[in-house]
């Protein structure tokens, strides 16, 4: 039984103690019954990630929508769990390993998953941890990680299912290079930036000729040791003249032809444009066209080749630099100029991305891209905000070819075995391969054997297992009909953020009607990105980003949450100010000084109501209820954080600043039974309310408001309904407020002490009986006020 209450809110131990008691009383696991399930996976973050701002607001969204549903009486269950991150990981290891004097290379592929399995069984909970001082209510009994057994099998199963269905295939292709992660990367990974560049304008010989030269303009003369050919407009009159002849490349003179091309853009610098196929795609689609030779002179690493014959060994922009010397030393450079372009970076290392014709396995989309796009476009999954449909459907309707393989060791590792002949089979093991490509061997009297079979080195792309993710962690894909899957999914809501709506959002779509015939979420909720006041994103390598734990500990959570959401409507970047987490403070600060005022009141039981109360408890419930219907309407429009202010409104203006000042007894006078218990339940109906976004001090509060037994909570508790109220009253009160605040003002301007009575002459205009409602409360709240009424013409006065 509590005795004291403390004079000050401390988030501190509140917090701790709470989480402890959810997760003791097994509040948060959810298992298969007969409520209606309400379901949200969460966006597994990297295994090698920590808490960001991005994260606490993702995070604080999806937590007030599973905390309401399961007040609703709904069987909330959010599911939580890490994704392994190939590329991330791999970085992290090889990193980890350089520090303790270890070079990959020379390591086995066992002996360096064993390194990755022990670097992440040490640092892979982190983040997860983080969200628990969050406060997320998250399943941790159904914690999953995209490189558990279940998952990976899901994988390995549906990479088989679509090879055999003619979607997957292996093939030559120019792909998005990475040269520091050493891997191929989708066109998704790409992040294009606009950057300063410069332009170079290079002459190159005609053959045969002593000064006869054809300039063209890049922005890369380092690519030039790789060009075979230069191509003109055959429409360009300037070239028409060198048809058949042949150019010779500065610094190496090999000799190329000159092939002609509408492609060319004859406007962009000189007419005339080197060809490099080993290095751009649309180079290389001419040389397929053409049937050029290739020439990579890049090494994976992006160093220069052997085949570039110069500069070999070195950094590509250090040859930059440096050819570009050699170019004007040698009579090549006509002139530089300033130029502006757009450059591909990596999404995950942010290196400049480097096109690169490789071997390598891809997946094909329109198939699988038409259905879903569709089950967006007729609103059968609904996106809010609705404006992020018009990017989906862009980039649903000029979808193209995914490259799904990865040349790295950590994740799932391709299902391919080559045979001695260069032939491939594509099965689970080595053993039900063998047994494949014996049962297709012509000769059968030579057999292939266990150590013919050579498994691909590659594994596949990291979002090939996220794209399973609302499946698989029911285990839908190796058991279709397993209890999970049938109750859980499809899924209630997606929390995400927009710039994945191409790598994550709609692959789940595409994957879950290709394996289930069924949506994988009803609702995908778009969260803005965290900036700074400057309008800056807000990274650690910019210094602008507070560190998320650091703001609990000095804060707590509550404030945080509530700090965070209340200027983040869906879709719109939330614009981060330290001044918005004391705002969160200052309402828990409030909350509990207005719990400790109605705890504190001496009741009297033999008190009768007085008439003052009776109306006040009769408005404060209207505007509940008026509140209530509306904060629920901008539930389901997914308008949180104006739900958030609704309450926010309800609670500082409604309850503390009017409702308790009108029942607030006389000093050191009692309070009347009914009116206490009124406002008791009133406050744990304004704590219910808020409890989604504030769980700790709700919790707190609402175990000190009445006597609770052990395993009970306000979590678990119901939601308030909304009842029918009477407009009226709300609107009556709307006027009895104006006169209050006339009347106050009234005595600040003319110097009247609030204990100086004064009489209030109310005239009418007609034969109406007055309207008395709140002629107490306007009594009492504008101190020391009579109230009188004339049979003139309508009007107030004050007599002293």
């Amino acid at each position: 039984m509590i005795t004291e209450i403390a004079s000050k809110y401390d988030s501190s131990g509140v917090e701790d103690k709470w989480y402890e008691y959810w997760m003791k009383q097994g509040f948060f696991h959810s298992v298969p019954d007969q409520r209606e399930p309400y379901c949200i996976v969460i966006p597994p973050p990297n295994v090698t990630g920590v808490l960001h701002m991005g994260h606490m607001l993702n995070n604080t969204i999806q937590d007030i929508l599973v905390r309401r549903a399961r007040m609703m009486g709904k069987n909330a269950c959010w599911v939580p769990g890490t994704d392994h991150a190939s590329i991330a990981t791999e970085a992290k290891v090889v990193a980890k390993l350089k520090e303790e004097g270890i070079d990959k290379a020379n390591l086995s592929r066992e002996q360096f998953l064993g390194h990755a399995w022990e670097w992440k069984t040490k640092h892979g909970g982190i983040i997860l941890d983080q969200l628990k001082k969050l406060g997320a209510s998250c399943d941790w009994e159904r914690t999953c990680f995209t490189m558990d057994e279940a998952l990976y099998e899901s994988v390995i199963d549906v990479f088989i299912d679509l090879y055999n269905k003619g979607l997957i295939y292996r093939g030559i292709r120019m792909v998005n290079w990475d040269p520091k992660a050493l891997t191929a990367v989708s066109d998704e990974e790409v992040n294009h930036k606009e950057v300063n560049s410069k332009l170079y304008f290079v002459r190159y010989r005609v053959e045969g000729t002593p000064d006869e030269w054809v300039t063209i303009a890049t922005t890369r003369p380092e690519t030039i040791l790789g060009d075979t050919a230069i191509c003109v407009h055959p429409e360009d009159e300037r070239y028409q003249h060198l048809l058949g002849k042949r150019i010779l490349v500065p610094l190496i003179s090999r000799s190329i032809p000159i092939i002609y091309d509408e492609y060319v853009d004859r406007e962009f610098g000189t007419g005339a444009l080197k060809v490099t196929p080993a290095h751009d795609i649309n180079d290389y689609n001419l040389g397929l066209k053409y049937k050029l030779e290739v020439i990579d002179t890049f090494n994976p690493n992006g160093t220069m080749s052997e085949a570039a014959r110069l500069f070999v060994g070195e950094d590509r922009f250090v040859v930059r630099k440096k050819i570009t010397e050699e170019l004007k030393n040698n009579g090549h450079i006509v002139k530089i100029e300033d130029y502006t372009n757009k450059v591909g970076y990596s999404e995950r290392t942010d290196e400049v991305i480097e096109p690169r014709i490789s071997v390598q396995w891809f997946m094909k989309m329109k198939e699988l891209a038409k259905p879903a796009l569709d089950l967006v476009e007729d609103d059968t999954i609904l996106f809010h905000p609705s404006k992020y449909k018009n990017m989906y459907r862009h980039w649903m309707a000029n979808v193209t070819d995914w490259c799904i393989s990865r040349q790295l060791w950590w994740g799932q590792r391709i299902p391919a075995f080559y045979l001695p002949d260069g032939t491939f089979v594509v099965a689970r093991s080595r053993e039900e391969a063998l047994a494949i490509a014996n049962l297709n061997c012509k000769d059968q009297d030579s057999k292939f054997k266990l150590t013919d079979l050579k498994q691909d080195e590659d594994v596949l792309d990291t979002w090939f297992s996220s794209w399973l993710w609302p499946i698989s962690v029911f285990d839908g894909i190796r058991k279709p009909d397993n209890p999970d899957i049938q109750y859980y999914y499809p899924t209630n809501d997606l929390i995400t953020a927009p710039e994945i709506i191409f790598f994550w959002v709609a692959r789940m779509i595409m994957a879950g009607w290709e394996y289930r015939k069924a949506i994988p979420f009803k609702n995908v909720y778009f969260t803005g990105i965290v900036r700074d006041k400057q309008g800056r994103k807000m990274s650690k390598s910019l210094g602008n980003s507070p560190e998320p734990l650091d703001l609990i500990r000095l804060n707590g959570a509550d404030a945080v949450r509530v700090g965070m959401l209340l200027c983040s409507p869906a879709g719109n970047d939330l614009l981060y100010d330290d001044a918005l987490i004391e705002q969160g403070r200052n309402f828990c600060n409030k909350l509990w000084n207005a719990m400790r005022l109605v705890k504190g009141w001496p009741v009297d039981d033999s008190m009768a109501q007085p008439d003052v109360n009776k109306v006040s408890v009769e408005w404060f419930d209207a505007a509940f209820n008026a509140s209530l219907q509306n904060i629920n309407a901008l539930y389901d429009d997914y308008r949180l954080s104006e739900a958030l202010m609704a309450a926010y409104k309800l609670v500082w203006d409604d309850f503390c600043s009017w409702f308790l000042e009108m029942i607030k007894p006389a000093y050191q006078h009692p309070i009347d039974r009914p009116t206490l218990e009124a406002a008791i339940g009133f406050f744990e109906k304004l704590i219910k309310v808020l409890h989604p976004f504030m769980p700790f001090i709700t919790e707190e509060i609402w175990q000190i408001l009445e006597e609770r037994k052990t395993g009970e909570s306000i979590m678990i508790s119901s939601q308030p309904l909304p009842k029918d109220y009477d407009q009226g009253l709300i609107d009556k009160f709307g006027y009895a407020e104006e006169v209050i605040m006339a009347i106050r003002n009234a005595r600040k301007e003319k110097n009247i002490p609030q204990k100086e009575a004064i009489r209030l002459f109310i005239r009418k205009n007609n034969n109406e009986a007055p309207d008395i409602t709140y002629d107490s409360l306007v009594g009492k709240l504008a101190t020391s006020v009579s109230l009188a009424m004339s049979k003139k013409k309508w009007m107030a006065a004050f007599h002293l």
